[in-house]
């Protein structure tokens, strides 16, 4: 893996482990004496939800989805489809959504409506990176680690073309 399309850090390790433990905290107090599941994207919330989920002390049970964007002919975003639903129920129960980056939040809202058709008690979103600069839906976000400049971001779980995810810091890709 070559790191020369690595622009400068965004997001330093230090500041993300500090976030990430803030808003654990704060998702423990808010969640005290309930039973939570989070669900994550994957694969870029991957060590977002590992990371946050270690500073969770309420009972808590893990699940995944899989997502992916088909493309038209002309290469521009068409259907989302499902590639790997839950495996447990969320019915009835109160459920935190972990997201590594919210654009648009046309695909996030796709992925809200699926798990509020499955009744669960309370759903709240959490995520790593917000882009409201991209924003075409009104998303409603419990939680927020770091508002992004709106540019191309690898590290901490975001890749291009599968790359990058491993770095432990957040920074700009550099296109050639």
């Amino acid at each position: 893996m070559t790191l020369s399309a690595i622009g400068k850090t965004i997001f330093s390790q230090e500041q993300i482990e500090r976030k990430v433990a803030e808003i654990g905290r704060e998702i423990d107090q808010d969640y005290r004496g309930k039973e939570l599941i989070a669900i994550s994207v994957l694969k870029g919330s991957l060590y977002f939800l590992a990371d946050l989920t270690r500073h969770l002390t309420m009972p808590l049970s893990i699940d995944f989805l899989s997502i992916r964007a088909f493309s038209d002919d002309n290469h521009k975003t068409g259907v989302v489809r499902f590639t790997k639903d839950l495996d447990l129920s969320i019915t009835g129960r109160h459920v935190l959504l972990v997201e590594d980056v919210i654009g648009t939040g046309l695909t996030l809202g796709y992925v809200c409506q699926h798990l509020e058709a499955a009744k669960p008690a309370s759903l709240k979103i959490c995520t790593l990176l917000d882009n409201p600069a991209e924003r075409l839906l009104t998303i409603n976000i419990a939680y927020r680690c770091f508002v992004m400049p709106n540019i191309f971001v690898v590290g901490y779980g975001l890749d291009y073309q599968e790359r990058y995810r491993n770095l432990p810091y957040i920074a700009e890709y550099k296109s050639k």
